[in-house]
């Protein structure tokens, strides 16, 4: 695959890394630092670097619930502690209901035999303590442009900021043109560039899936009562509204509304949005009594075509953008980086070209056939949550009622949403 590189005239060459990711985002981060914990000479090259984490600020707006193998992944990378004794909000049950059917189902930790489902945590924590990681990985070696010349070693070379403006793959390698006419070559390009990933552009890969114009509101809120440890989430007409637990003791929503919808939710004042917002949650956790300022993201279904180029693969929201009411986005992400991760100590143990098309196939094969099947459930779900006609509501009702006491396939639907 060509991009505009091939007619670039000849400069001198930075010697190949295994491994350049681009994207520093908690997936890019976390892939850059398992990598070469693994062993692999490694490139993390971003854009901008993230602000720093602060203990005594606000609550990240963008919160994300970790998965138990979220969790493990960080963990094996060094971060989950820091992590953790920062700011985590754990949460050991996860209460599902319907508004239109009053069907619910439940998901209890100590009845599949752990002290967690997971733990809600600011996007910003996690990436900032990668960061870090990433820092200590380096040796300390410069931010803004660390070992782009000599000779590739196991490790980790942060280059911020820094834009990638081309690529070429060659027979050996895969040629990166950087901004300014600097050079950087690697066995493999992993692009970790977020759901408008301009790699995945340049790289000639389409994508399929639905606008569901619809927009996620989220604000943290004071609850009159607790929120016992508890991820609460009602199903309504216009889409789902979570109620998660954060660390403080309040609760982070995510209430996913038409766009119409969602415009006049975000203007009205605070009293009007409490008191609608409790209302939404049918005042399950008591009166909503305060918010923070309120923000909002669009919400779409996006699956890439393929996973993988000459010496290229896709990763994150680069890959696939699925709706959150599973909170399950970042648990994908984090899941392609293990199997990445596994699939090239793989290859290096068996004397293969970590970059070579059937090496990457394997990732490409497992991680797309997941992700796809992920993807479309959740969607599903949603579809299904949509459904208006009483006698749709009641199957819904009946379905969800067999389902919470069928004790088997719920172990199955959480042990599956665990990644275990």
């Amino acid at each position: 695959m060509n991009t505009s590189l091939q007619d670039m005239p000849s400069r001198r060459r930075a010697p190949a890394l295994d491994v350049a990711v681009v994207g520093g985002g908690m997936v890019g981060a976390a892939a850059a630092l398992a990598l070469a914990r693994a062993g692999f000479s490694t490139a993390l090259l971003e854009a901008r670097a993230p602000a720093a984490w602060n203990a005594n600020a606000e609550v990240d707006l963008r919160v994300v619930g970790l998965a138990p193998s979220s969790l493990a992944l960080l963990d094996e990378l060094d971060v989950w502690t820091s992590i953790r004794e920062a700011r985590a909000g754990p949460y050991a049950h996860m209460h599902v209901w319907d508004a239109e059917s009053g069907a619910a189902i439940d998901f209890d930790a100590a009845s599949e035999g752990h002290d967690r489902l997971g733990y809600i945590v600011e996007n910003s924590l996690v990436q900032w303590t990668l960061w870090q990681a990433l820092d200590a990985a380096q040796g300390g070696a410069s931010a803004a442009g660390a070992g782009r010349a000599g000779a590739a070693a196991a490790g980790v070379r942060r280059l911020c900021p820094v834009e990638v403006r081309g690529f070429e793959a060659r027979e050996d390698r895969i040629q990166l043109e950087l901004a300014g006419g600097e050079t950087l070559a690697a066995s493999l390009l992993v692009a970790a560039d977020g759901a408008g990933s301009p790699l995945r552009a340049l790289a000639g890969i389409g994508t399929r899936g639905r606008d569901y114009a619809q927009r996620a509101v989220v604000a943290h809120v004071v609850t009159e009562r607790p929120h016992q440890d508890t991820a609460w989430q009602r199903f309504l007409p216009g889409g789902p509204l979570a109620l998660l637990p954060l660390a403080d003791g309040r609760s982070s929503i995510v209430w996913s509304l038409p766009e119409a919808e969602a415009q006049r939710v975000l203007a009205l004042d605070d009293k009007a949005f409490l008191d609608e917002l409790g209302v939404a949650s049918d005042f399950r956790l008591g009166r909503i009594a305060a918010t923070t300022p309120r923000a909002a993201f669009p919400l779409k279904l996006q699956l890439a075509e393929r996973y993988q180029a000459d010496r290229f693969v896709l990763l994150g929201d680069a890959a696939h953008a699925v709706h959150p009411l599973a909170g399950q986005g970042v648990n994908l992400g984090l899941r392609d980086v293990a199997e990445l991760r596994d699939t090239l100590v793989d290859a290096r143990a068996a004397g293969r070209d970590i970059g070579a098309a059937h090496v990457l196939r394997r990732y490409a094969r497992r991680r797309r056939s997941a992700d796809t099947l992920d993807a479309l459930g959740f969607d599903a779900l949603a579809r299904i949550y949509a459904w208006q006609s009483p006698a749709l509501v009641a199957a819904r009702g009946v379905g969800v009622r067999l389902l919470d006491r069928f004790a088997p396939l719920k172990r199955r639907l959480s042990e599956h949403a665990a990644g275990l």
